[in-house]
């Protein structure tokens, strides 16, 4: 398993836009990617599943992956994040 923690930049936090951008990165991997916010835990293969957690500016959350290309789909999302100017 491999994980990362996110702390949200963006004025608007994560919008529908980035969130787009995150989940079509995930869904490039057959790792499970999870995640997680205020204790909640969403597939982020799923764009509804990542807007129901409504994550605003100054949220932290946390993606995890499990699989046999999880440190690349960490990277990819960490890539994607910055990309986006959603968070470091």
């Amino acid at each position: 398993m491999t994980e990362k923690t996110f702390q949200i930049v963006s004025e608007s936090g994560l919008h529908a836009r980035p969130a787009t951008a995150l989940v079509q990165a995930a869904t490039r991997f057959s790792s499970e990617i999870t995640l997680e916010y205020n204790g909640k835990k969403v597939n982020l293969k799923s764009i509804m599943g990542v807007m129901s957690l409504a994550v605003g500016k100054g949220a932290t959350i946390k993606i995890t992956a499990e699989g046999q290309d999880e440190s690349e789909a960490i990277a990819k999302i960490e890539e994607v994040m910055k990309s986006q100017g959603l968070g470091a």
